[in-house]
């Protein structure tokens, strides 16, 4: 049995994961919906890495999933307890010394992103979900994105990236290049928008799962 621990994007309540989260224990897996202080002004990056190693407590056979903005966390909790795999889900990759509010530009996201599209996030979930899971969105404190990245190397364990091939915030060609250039490995791939644990959360499970 291994542990997923779910790390959520930004202004992002953990219960969005729960469509995913039950799939994954129907497998016969544990999970971790990672609960961070996304509203609190004093917290940082650190501070939200110790949330998600406080909430995973004792458990072993460890599988980090962070989306989004949560990439920015996944690698530290990596640093601080056993991991046996890093899936970054859609992800920001950072580099070392980078804040999270200076990745968009130094990755060229703004190029990437001219085109005005409507509807970002929920464009392929159900309108019933989308609606519900939009009732758990947060505050988003700036500071975490004032932060520069603290590790001098992407922590050694292994990494996988899984994209959205669907993803209107970040591009699936811009990501592929985003990671070639910063993890130097070629991305696995998967149908579905940003929210994809929303739209897909069983085939999103299988991928998961396989990577065991």
């Amino acid at each position: 049995m291994a542990t997923f621990v779910l790390i959520p994007g930004a202004a992002c309540d953990p219960s969005y994961w729960q469509p995913l989260a039950a799939e994954l224990r129907t497998r016969g897996h544990d999970t971790v919906s990672v609960d961070l202080p996304c509203e609190d002004d004093t917290a940082g990056l650190a501070e939200y890495a110790d949330a998600a190693v406080d909430q995973i407590g004792d458990r072993t056979g460890l599988i980090v999933v962070a989306h989004s903005f949560g990439g920015f966390t996944g690698p530290l909790v990596c640093e601080r307890v056993p991991v046996d795999l890093l899936v970054m889900l859609t992800a920001m990759i950072p580099s070392p010394g980078e804040t999270p509010g200076e990745w968009w530009s130094a990755t060229g996201h703004d190029q990437a992103t001219r085109e005005e599209v409507e509807d970002i996030y929920y464009h392929d979930v159900p309108a019933e979900l989308a609606a519900e899971a939009e009732k758990y969105s947060r505050g988003q404190s700036g500071t975490p994105s004032k932060e520069p990245w603290p590790l001098p190397a992407w922590p050694n364990v292994p990494t996988k990236f899984l994209l959205c091939r669907d993803d209107r915030l970040f591009p699936a060609g811009f990501m592929r290049q985003v990671v070639r250039e910063r993890l130097g490995i070629a991305p696995d791939e998967i149908d579905g928008g940003h929210m994809v644990m929303l739209s897909r959360p069983a085939e999103l499970a299988d991928r998961l799962v396989g990577y065991l």
